[in-house]
């Protein structure tokens, strides 16, 4: 296959402390007060539901990540002011890129008119208004939601964690026994317990460096921060992090995955108050059409010598393209320490193609960012996390 695309990791680039503000939800007091206001104020059913479905449903339903669903006026009415703030702070919906520095497919940014609107129906005491003008609620796909994976795999036993303690990096060995060559054109990670599951990263092992690691501490998984603990011959197949939409296998374009290689799964778990366990899934779709490589470029600097007191602490990177390819995602990443992440593209001519920019790095949040169109890199193009301007 000829190489022609790839998704690039970005680091951290700005180390800061960070401050973290709350806010509170309405009082049944106000939740009370949602039954009469003036003619003019925005109502649930006609103005608020609307956003909310097209937004906010896709994680605030049940069985989904979010704390509490939004799907109904009583869901929506007791939080409205909370509603209000994190949506005016742009905290709600979670949607960390800057405007301007690349067009990412599904942003999740609501208008200024939007934000107006959920704030006059907090002020006005949250009415529920007419249930004709009530839209119907959202459908959302059952199953596997890219389609019916070619091969399903799952962690061995399922994953204990204990109910209080430090969070939990683990590495799950999930062996795909292939007595052949295939190429993965599309994946779907289904995490076994939402409740605890963060983040997760997959990795291509054709050595069996996970199998031996796993086997050293007696059994399929292993603890492992930052990776998978050894430099995964395959790459990374992708990754999962709440909020994320699987995309529909590309059959044209394709990871290629040699015969006996196994995948290594870096889970984060964090403790809820109570024993839990976890037994997640992945859903692999497989392409014998593919005519275009995908593959991965990893742009990581680890040497980080932060000084007592130094409050802005700058991390850089690059690497070089080695031949054209078209740019179709990007995924920062990063742990808690850092805020702020930039990337930039500098052409062979000399010009510089904005890629991402994250000002208010948040390590709950750690979106997969697919670019509404690829960017083509020309052959020779410096990949560059950057300090700020």
């Amino acid at each position: 296959m000829k190489l022609a695309r790839f998704v690039a990791l970005a680091v951290p680039l700005t180390v800061a402390a960070a401050t973290l503000a709350s806010v509170h939800a309405a009082s049944p007091e106000q939740t009370e007060r949602g039954t009469g206001t003036s003619a003019t104020a925005p109502t649930f059913n006609k103005d608020v539901a609307p956003i909310l479905y097209e937004n906010c449903a896709t994680c605030h339903r049940p069985g989904e990540v979010a704390p509490f669903p939004l799907l109904t006026f009583q869901d929506a009415a007791k939080r409205a002011p909370l509603i209000a703030a994190v949506t005016g702070a742009r905290q709600m919906p979670p949607w960390k890129t800057e405007p301007g520095h690349g067009t990412f497919l599904n942003e999740r940014r609501l208008t200024d008119v939007q934000i107006a609107t959920l704030k006059a129906w907090s002020e006005a005491g949250a009415p529920e208004g007419d249930a004709k003008d009530k839209p119907t609620l959202p459908r959302f796909p059952e199953g596997w939601q890219a389609g019916e994976p070619d091969q399903v795999v799952t962690m061995g036993s399922a994953y204990s964690l204990a109910a209080d303690g430090q969070d939990q990096f683990r590495c799950f060995v999930l062996p795909l026994n292939l007595d052949h060559d295939v190429n993965i054109s599309g994946f779907e990670f289904r995490p076994g317990n939402r409740r605890i599951v963060h983040h997760a990263i997959i990795y291509i092992d054709s050595t069996g460096t996970g199998r031996r690691l796993a086997a050293q501490a007696k059994g399929d998984s292993y603890r492992c921060v930052g990776g998978p603990g050894f430099s995964a011959s395959g790459g990374a197949l992708g990754g999962w992090a709440p909020g994320a939409d699987p995309r529909r296998p590309e059959p044209e374009t394709a990871l290629a995955v040699p015969r006996n290689s196994d995948l290594v799964v870096q889970i984060h778990y964090h403790p809820t108050g109570k024993a839990e366990q976890d037994r997640s899934s992945l859903g692999l779709h497989y392409s014998e059409a593919a005519t275009r490589g995908r593959v991965g470029m990893v742009l990581v600097n680890r040497r980080l010598y932060i000084k007592p007191g130094d409050a802005k602490y700058i991390v850089e990177a690059s690497a070089v393209v080695p031949q054209d390819v078209d740019l179709v995602g990007i995924t920062p990443h990063a742990h808690w320490l850092a805020t702020d992440m930039k990337v930039d593209a500098r052409l062979p001519d000399g010009t510089t193609t904005p890629l991402i920019w994250i000002k208010d790095w948040d390590f709950n949040w750690q979106g997969q960012y697919r670019y509404a169109k690829p960017v083509h890199l020309p052959k020779g193009t410096r990949a560059t996390p950057k300090a700020p301007s």
